[in-house]
């Protein structure tokens, strides 16, 4: 399978211009220099920045301090030498968290060119660095009824980017938020610069063990990494979360790297058929779990993401639940950032 090349270990810098309060003083001091280049010194050849279309457009037309944000993270980027995505969380019309109340983006040609406007003045801003940044058109769609509709958006955006830069490269994911399974569901690439997206949080049950934001999850609920296949099974099954995965595809008693390696093998042989890299914009371990535990967990995945070629960003360098220099992974960081 092809590599995405530049774009191999990164971290995701969630929670600065996405998912925050987007207050002048947030925006202007949650990330700083200093904050990429030590994500550069950690070995890490790329950040993903996931960004909300509110901070650059309105009813009224476009917000100049949004791109003055992007700008300034590119010129950081630049100066120690680390490569860059930009990532639209967030379009008038759809985000992947409900309770947001962003809604109607595919059935909505209005909202679709709000979508189409904003990616037009990225391209023309932006992918004049097409040699250390990347484009990645929305995360998480979420129902898999989104699928048709979402491929023919894609095709749209690809052909608009195209008039401005014929070799930027452009990220794309499918639905389920970006599922590993609903991959092969994608339009196959458009050319040679288009990347397929997925994110990982498997086994769910550990990576969001007592997370406020999953309906019936207990608060003070905990499982360990590795563990028992069975255990999940039932621990599932008694806090009624029959929805997550059951894990029936698991060919062992206890989640190891063969675990991914199963989970990858679809996608993996779609991606090699097709001839587009496989990148995994998101992955990691909520911080509640205790930080032996994840770091056992991100030893698992990566291997596998070595042995399968596949580029990544592990979520998130600082806060939203997740964040590696919050004080929990401490006593395992400086290990930790080297599987990164």
């Amino acid at each position: 399978m092809r590599r995405f090349n530049g774009y191999m270990h990164g971290v995701d810098i969630g929670g600065w211009l996405s998912q925050c309060d987007y207050s002048k003083e947030h925006l202007d001091n949650f990330i700083t220099e200093e904050d990429i280049r030590r994500i550069k010194g950690w070995g890490c050849d790329h950040v993903r920045v996931p960004v909300d279309y509110n901070i650059f457009q309105d009813e009224n037309g476009f917000i100049e301090s949004g791109f003055d944000y992007v700008q300034k993270c590119i010129d950081w980027c630049g100066n120690n030498g680390i490569n860059m995505i930009l990532d639209l969380h967030k379009t008038m019309g759809f985000f992947f968290d409900k309770a947001q109340a962003e809604s109607g983006f595919f059935d909505n040609a209005e909202l679709q060119q709000k979508f189409y406007d904003l990616w037009e003045e990225f391209a023309k801003r932006f992918s004049k660095y097409s040699d250390r940044i990347s484009f990645e058109l929305l995360n998480e769609v979420t129902d898999p009824k989104f699928s048709a509709k979402w491929n023919a958006i894609v095709e749209n955006a690809i052909k608009l980017i195209r008039r401005y830069s014929a070799d930027i490269n452009i990220i794309v994911g499918s639905y389920w938020n970006n599922s590993i399974d609903s991959m092969k569901d994608l339009d196959k690439p458009y050319d040679e610069h288009i990347v397929y997206t997925f994110h990982c949080y498997d086994p769910f049950l550990f990576t969001h063990q007592a997370a406020y934001w999953v309906d019936e999850m207990p608060r003070d609920f905990r499982i360990d990494y590795p563990g028992s296949v069975p255990k999940y099974r039932s621990e599932i099954k008694r806090l009624g979360l029959e929805y997550m995965q059951t894990y029936e595809e698991v060919k062992t008693d206890k989640f190891t790297p063969d675990y991914f390696m199963g989970r990858f093998a679809e996608a993996v042989r779609v991606a090699e058929e097709r001839n587009v890299p496989m990148y995994c914009g998101e992955y990691g371990v909520i911080n509640l779990a205790s930080a032996e535990n994840t770091l056992n967990w991100y030893k698992d995945i990566s291997s596998v993401f070595e042995k399968c070629s596949i580029g990544r960003a592990a979520w998130s360098y600082k806060g939203v639940d997740y964040g590696f220099i919050d004080g929990h992974l401490d006593g395992v960081l400086d290990e930790l950032v080297k599987y990164l």
